[in-house]
């Protein structure tokens, strides 16, 4: 039970780590930094939009509209925070 406890709280970082890195690599494409005819950026691009898209669509959907500002990724890394806080405020003590 420990080890599944661990092991969501691990996933939960690092889906935290991909959304960060979904809306860096979507910055440095919108200012031409990076170009997406390169096959590389674009795997990587296309990846972190498939993990993070269902979630960010989600949240957009009950977000008023706020022209080119999308704050959904913001929200949704409030979101991972306030689950992995409250499994180690409510779960871990079960556990251990």
């Amino acid at each position: 039970m420990i080890a599944i406890f661990y092991l969501s709280l691990q996933i939960l970082k690092l889906y935290s780590y991909v959304v960060i890195a979904n809306v860096v690599i979507s910055w440095l494409v919108a200012f031409n930094i990076l170009n997406t005819s390169n096959r590389f950026v674009y795997s990587i691009l296309d990846f972190t939009y498939r993990i993070t898209e269902p979630f960010l669509r989600i949240i957009r959907r009950f977000l008023p509209s706020l022209g080119a500002f999308d704050i959904s990724p913001i929200i949704l890394l409030l979101l991972i925070w306030f689950v992995e806080m409250c499994m180690k405020l409510y779960i871990a003590p079960l556990i251990f």
